[in-house]
């Protein structure tokens, strides 16, 4: 193509009303370039944004505000890649919640409460949103445990979806308290999960066989492990991270505690992972140090020495990237109040 004709941008930008911590990317196919952001704002009253871009004007705009009790640890959409189940996103924090998308009014479906004692609240620091099954959710808490929920998204009763949740089954998952849960995509996909937690260890759990866990990691200096994500394509394959650590740890479930491959280019602590979700081997890390880096693993186990590509953000620490599953040329990150997507 000649000239600038037809160009498309290569980056768009979002500014949010208050600063920002989660995100993540909306799965349907009807709604290209659609994100949700959760607000950090240390009190009580946050907020929940559901924006778009207009791929005419160039320009994302707020299609639905929403408030929410404490800022958000994770927000997700329904992993519904063929638009058949509602238009759902849920969000952890105090408690799990399950909202219903609209324009402008997105409405609250369902609180999962796991305590029985309402005086108590332990608050979820991570969920994982099953793709084989999206009617598995799977919880992380400071209280040493994970629970996995069965969700219903009922039939239409009049115009209404009547969504609610049970308890699957809850497990003590960690010595301490733990940071992250993630499905994996081995064994068809629906009943495998990781977590990693404060202990400084990775742990694999089968709610086959919920009497045993496999330790497939343990950090030498019992550091705890805040992150953890398994390779979209390889099932092989899963990166974490330790609390305060400037590298990534890419690990082989068949060569369990030793890691493959350490990704060492950031200059201040990562804050997140996403591996690419249509190639196994590319994943890209966001740091302290304004950098957003992806890399290609292809020569593991020989030292992965740099990455193929970094963008800086030069107003802030990048807290949170996501990879778009429906849009793999398209990785989102936030840094202060800024939302920006950047093709890749």
């Amino acid at each position: 193509m000649s000239g600038t004709t037809g160009k498309r941008k290569e980056i768009y930008k979002y500014l949010a009303p208050w600063p920002l911590y989660s995100m993540n990317w909306s799965v349907r196919p009807d709604k290209r370039f659609r994100l949700a952001l959760g607000s950090f704002v240390e009190e009580y009253n946050n907020k929940v944004q559901i924006i778009s871009l207009d791929e005419d004007t160039s320009e994302f705009s707020a299609k639905s505000t929403f408030d929410h009790p404490y800022p958000t640890t994770k927000i997700m959409w329904i992993p519904d890649s063929k638009g058949v189940f509602p238009d759902l996103l849920a969000t952890s924090g105090d408690y799990l919640r399950v909202w219903r998308a609209g324009e402008p009014d997105t409405r609250l479906e369902c609180v999962l409460n796991n305590n029985k004692n309402s005086d108590f609240c332990a608050p979820l620091t991570s969920f994982d949103w099953n793709e084989v099954d999206p009617n598995l959710v799977g919880t992380s808490s400071i209280d040493t445990t994970c629970t996995i929920w069965g969700l219903e998204t009922g039939q239409p009763l009049g115009r209404i979806n009547l969504v609610s949740g049970h308890v699957k089954t809850q497990l003590i998952a960690h010595d301490k308290e733990v940071y992250d849960i993630a499905f994996s995509r081995a064994g068809g996909g629906r009943d495998m999960f990781a977590s990693v937690g404060a202990d400084g260890s990775v742990r694999m759990f089968d709610l086959r066989h919920l009497e045993h866990s496999t330790i497939i990691y343990e950090d030498p200096a019992h550091t705890p492990l805040l992150r953890l994500a398994w390779n979209k394509q390889d099932p092989n394959y899963l990166a974490t991270v330790a609390m305060d650590s400037c590298e990534v740890i890419i690990l082989d479930v068949r060569v369990p505690c030793t890691p493959v491959a350490r990704l060492s280019n950031h200059r201040a602590c990562v804050n997140g992972i996403a591996w690419a979700p249509h190639s196994s081997c590319h994943i890209c890390t966001a740091g302290d140090d304004h950098q957003a880096l992806i890399w290609d693993i292809q020569q593991m186990p020989r030292p992965i020495e740099d990455p193929i590509l970094a963008y800086t953000a030069a107003e802030g620490e990048v807290n949170q990237i996501q990879w778009g599953a429906t849009q793999p040329d398209w990785i989102a990150i936030c840094y202060k109040t800024a939302c920006e997507i950047l093709r890749v």
